[in-house]
Order: structure tokens, then sequence, then C-alpha cells
């Protein structure tokens, strides 16, 4: 029992890292890392694309507000000089008293422009920066229009134009009388004076933009300043979807006055104008890609530094194998004959027998012997000897071809073939195959003949394959004693001679 505990213990291999293996794992590694580290990266630039957004939203809240307050205020104005005129009290007073009563609340801040009215011709009437104003005609202008044929339009801002000598906006209100009748005009103007000095106070970098809109996309101001681009309609550009930055929205890529690519946020402002910030994607991005670079440059000396291991390892685990196949089979196999050992056949018997009780099919072994060896070997020499057990080593090898079959040197002048899944008449047609090659092989019978036992059985629960290999040695010894030169079957389980 001892024995054949140690026989199936034999067959076990003991469990060996592949070289493929290896490499896909590392493969895997490293896929997983850079995907880890992708993801990390992105989030970085979703976050510095998201602060980045934010600061410019605030910039653009800020400026709208600013501009916003100032319309506000000199609107106060506007509305005051409206509502006072049509005061039926107001053509009763002196020139004088009538100037405290229009403008005495005006806005008069530096950037802004003196309050000026126009009559329903389009005649100026009254000037807040003289009692004796020069005679002018405005009946050619856009915003006379407006409100002459609009009495609902409320504060109207005009496109940037050059108004008493310097380029400014004009703000204007409709004069209407008791019965809704157009009256006349009241003009002001914000000097770009005050958007120079807004955007001055700023601290922006390169490529950083700030636009001023009206609502119909007229660009009142922006910065870098331009003349080109100031008044121009943007909704004209055929280039540009106005869709792409909807109020209080952001839009990242190239804009309707610039091939730039940035960032750009627009102002939720629901007032005559909007502002639009815009700074380039390249400034944005600057900290981040220069931690890509960095990052980058770590993942990829990791990366090379893993795979030259890997494929070091890999062909070191190579070698190893290679060897360790080299020695396995320089261990298993017999050295003389080229044939497996006896240790390889315990072995593969003991793995077949165990498949074959699960499966219920039979096993199959030949026991082969060279009749009169002993005598031929001490007549004519070991190496005439080796040379016989070498020819009947090829006639084994030529008469057993299946994968399973296992021929094997068992000891000395003795071989053993292990034919699985073979019934015992197959297994006596391959040993008389056997049998008569190595008769032919000889030439002459005085040579040497060999002389078979064949057993055959079912493997069972209380049944180990040595009974198998025992009974296939008594069927050899019986075929010794009926004369040599033959193959006998044995009976399970007693022995029976079959010629």
């Amino acid at each position: 029992m001892v024995n054949g505990l140690f026989r199936k213990d034999a067959g076990r291999r003991p469990w060996r890292l592949s070289a493929k293996l290896l490499i896909a794992s590392s493969i895997a590694t490293v896929i997983g890392f850079s995907t880890i580290c992708a993801s990390v990266m992105l989030d970085m630039r979703r976050g510095e694309e998201e602060l980045a957004r934010q600061t410019l939203e605030n910039l653009a809240s800020s400026i709208d507000a600013d501009i916003n307050r100032n319309i506000e205020l000199y609107d106060l104005s506007l509305r005051n000089v409206a509502t006072n005129l049509v005061m039926p009290e107001i053509e009763k007073v002196s020139k004088e008293i009538r100037h405290l009563i229009l403008f005495d609340h005006a806005a008069t801040a530096r950037h802004f422009g003196a309050i000026q009215v126009f009559d329903a011709q389009g005649k100026l009437i009254i000037d807040a920066a003289s009692l004796d104003p020069v005679p002018e005609d405005r009946s050619d202008e856009e915003y006379y229009f407006v409100h002459r044929d609009k009495p609902d339009v409320g504060l109207y801002m005009s496109r940037p134009m050059l108004h008493r000598s310097a380029y400014s906006i004009v703000l204007s209100r409709r004069i209407t009388d008791a019965d809704g009748g157009f009256l006349g005009v009241v003009v002001g103007s914000i000097r770009f004076s005050y958007f120079h000095e807004l955007f001055g106070r700023l601290t922006l970098n390169p490529g950083d933009t700030i636009t001023v809109l009206r609502r119909d996309r007229t660009v009142i101001m922006r910065t870098p300043f331009d003349l080109d681009i100031i008044g121009k309609n943007l909704a004209e550009r055929k280039t540009w979807n106005p869709a792409n930055l909807k109020e209080g929205g952001n839009f990242a890529g190239v804009g309707p006055v610039d091939p730039t690519p940035r960032l750009y946020v627009r102002s939720a402002s629901t007032s005559l104008f909007f502002v639009v910030v815009g700074k380039p994607l390249a400034s944005v991005l600057s900290l981040w890609h220069g931690e890509v670079i960095r990052i980058g440059a770590v993942m990829l000396a990791l990366i090379l530094f893993v795979l030259g291991t890997t494929l070091f390892l890999a062909r070191e685990i190579g070698r190893r194998a290679e060897a360790e196949e080299k020695l396995e089979e320089l261990a298993t196999t017999d050295a003389l004959t080229g044939l497996k050992n006896r240790r390889k056949f315990d072995s593969e018997i003991d793995l077949e027998w165990r498949r074959a009780a699960r499966n219920q099919t039979p096993v199959a072994v030949l026991m082969i012997d060279a009749d009169h060896f002993k005598s031929y070997n001490d007549t004519f020499g070991h190496q005439a000897g080796d040379q016989v057990l070498v020819g009947i080593a090829i006639c084994i090898s030529d008469s057993v071809r299946r994968a399973g079959d296992c021929p094997a040197r068992y000891g000395g002048e003795e071989f053993a073939v292990l034919l699985p899944g073979l019934s015992a008449v197959e297994a006596f047609t391959v040993a008389e195959i056997i049998r008569l090659k190595v008769e032919q092989w000889a030439e002459d019978p005085s040579v040497t003949t060999v002389s078979i036992g064949v057993a055959s059985m079912t493997p069972t629960a209380v049944i180990d394959w040595s009974y198998l290999i025992e009974a296939a040695d008594k069927a050899l010894y019986a075929a010794k004693a009926n004369g040599r030169n033959q193959s006998v079957v044995a009976a399970i389980p007693q022995l029976a001679l079959v010629a």
C-alpha cells in the first residue's frame, strides 16, 4: 500500500508560474494603473475647467452689475427729464429755472455726456450743457426713428457711435404727452472712457477677452479694444451659432471673433446688454498640462520599468521551464531505448486508472520480455544486447501510436505498454502486432523474440492498478512457460492461455 501511495503522489507536478500569465498580469496591471491615472487626470481637468468657469462667471457678473448700475442711475436722470418736460408749468418758467428743474438730479459723472432734448422733428431744444444750445438736427438718427415708431420701447441703447466728439453709446427715452403722442426724445450718452477705466481696473492675462453686447448681439465694447469689431453684429456671422452661448451659459471652443479656442461665459443679465468673458483654453489648462506631462513621464517610466522587468522575468521563466522540461524528460525517459522509464509508466497508469474508474472504461497492459536475452547478451556482448533492446523498443513504438498509449522500458530486458480504453481482445491484437514485428525485424528467430502477457480490466473501488500489472505479469510467465514467442491473455481472476 505504501508503494501504491507513492505512485499516486509521484504523478503530481508542482504549480509553476507561466511566462504568459506573468506578461498578461503585468499588462493588466499597467492598463489598470493607466486607467486610474487617466481618470484622475480627467477629474483634474474638469476641476480646472470648473474653477475657471466659476471665476469667469464671477467676473462677468461683477462687470454686468457695474455697467447696469451706472445705466440705471443715468436712466433715472433721463426719466426725470422726460417726466418733467410734460408738466404744463415748465413752459412758464425761465431757462435757468427750467434747467434746475430738469437737470438738478441728473447724473454728472465724468464719463456721462450732457443730457439733450430733441423735439418731435428731431431738433435740439434743450441741452444740459448750455442755456443757449447750438442748433442740431438728429432726425436721421436710429434712436429718433425707434422712439417715434415704437411707443413702448422704453430705454433704448444705440450702437457705438461718435457722439459729441467722443465715441459713446447713446441712451434715450421717448417723451410722450398725456394722450400718448410723440413729443420728442431725451438723449444721454456713456463715453467709451467709462469702459476703458472699468476694464483697466481688472487684472487680465494675455488672450483674455471681455465683450459687452447689446441684446441683438451688437458689440458695444470689447477688450482688447479693436475698432474693427466695435459696432459689428455677431448675429450676422454665419460661422457662429448663437445657441452655443445661451444666457447664463458657457462654451469652450472657437468664438465668432477670432480663431483662438477659449472658455466663454455669458452673464445672466436681462437688461439691454449682456457681458461675455473669455479665457484661452491653453491658459485655463496650463497648470493641468504641466501636471499631465509630469505624471505622464513618471507613469511612462514606471510602465517601461514594469514591462522591461516582466520581459526579463518571462524570459528567465521560459528558460527555467525549458530546463525543467528537459530535466523531466531525462528523468522520465530511458536513456538507451528512448521509451518512458518505469517511474513515468507508474505515473501514467495511476492517472489512467483513476480516469477509467470515473468513466467505467477498461485499461489494458502489455508486459513484454525478450526471449533468451541473457544468453544472447553473454554470447555477443553487452553492446549487441543493447542493440537488440533498441530494436525491440523501435518495434513497440511503431506499433503503439495513440496519444494516451504509454510504451516504457520496465526494467532490464522487460517492457510494458499501457493501452487505455482497450479490451483484452483489442490489446491482444496490439500484442501480436508487436510480436510479429519483432520477429520480422530479427530475421533469425534464434537472435531474439518476445513473449507478451496481456491483461485488461475495468477499475473498481476495491481494485488497485497493481492487480492489473500482476495479472499481465502472470500472463507473461505463462507465455514463457508455453515455449516463448507468443502472446497470452490473462483471465481475470484466473489465467487462460490464448495461443
